[in-house]
């Protein structure tokens, strides 16, 4: 199957994850990564970019947040998406770190339960992995996973703006809170551009190395088009999933 051409895929279940967010289960499985991308394609609507929140089957979580969204929310079972990829850089799984935190904020955390069940899934050579999920929104009405990062045995650290559900803040408070044990060795992130900055500065400050995977607007996924630079780089081709160097 060639990533660059549309294909399509017979929607098996629709999952209601929250009051606006649904995650599409496919008929068949894709080789990828956590952290890669797919373009999600309507005949005669749209096409747009969706991170992968699944590969076996194939799994994308949408949030409603306009039209081509709102489209995809109307499927159910029986109904046909097509996609193309997958595109991208994603997490690097085989990094060896034993005590990560993943940091998800909003549907951002989709992505980083597709990576924490790989984490989960290594080798345990020297001792098992202890996963921290960090997950923000703004109300407890809005966390999204929290009930699929317990079930993988992690350690779930909810946060909302208005204090429905867990620490009242935002996501780097609890994540600072959880670098401040001094265990982490690696932190995974996945969220708007503001959260992500200022995930950079604290794990410099912290000397962790991290991973942060940017948004963008995403128009051909192959690099072509120029309109997802970020800096000198593109985020279809050298991201989404940038490094931070401690």
């Amino acid at each position: 199957m060639r990533a660059d051409l549309p294909q399509p895929a017979r929607i098996v279940e629709r999952l209601v994850e929250n009051h606006r967010t649904v995650t599409l289960v496919l008929d068949t499985p894709l080789d990828c990564s956590p952290g890669q991308f797919a373009m999600l394609w309507l005949p005669g609507l749209d096409e747009k970019p969706f991170s992968i929140s699944a590969d076996e089957p194939l799994s994308f979580t949408v949030s409603r947040v306009g039209p081509f969204s709102e489209a995809l929310h109307a499927l159910g079972p029986g109904g046909t998406v097509w996609f193309r990829g997958p595109f991208g850089r994603g997490f690097g799984v085989e990094t060896g770190c034993r005590e990560p935190v993943l940091v998800g904020g909003g549907y951002g955390a989709a992505p980083l339960a597709f990576l924490a069940r790989r984490l989960l899934a290594r080798p345990n050579r020297t001792r098992p992995v202890r996963i921290h999920a960090v997950l923000g929104a703004r109300t407890a009405a809005d966390l999204l996973f929290t009930g699929r990062f317990a079930g993988l045995g992690c350690e779930v650290h909810p946060v909302t703006e208005d204090g429905t559900a867990g620490l009242r803040g935002v996501a780097t408070d609890a994540a600072r809170q959880v670098l401040a044990a001094g265990q982490v060795d690696r932190l995974f992130a996945c969220g708007p551009g503001g959260m992500l900055d200022a995930l950079a500065v604290l794990v410099r400050a912290r000397q962790v190395p991290a991973e942060l995977s940017r948004e963008a607007y995403l128009r051909c996924g192959v690099g072509v088009c120029g309109a997802c630079a970020h800096g000198d780089r593109l985020v279809c081709l050298d991201g989404p999933v940038f490094e931070v160097a401690p």
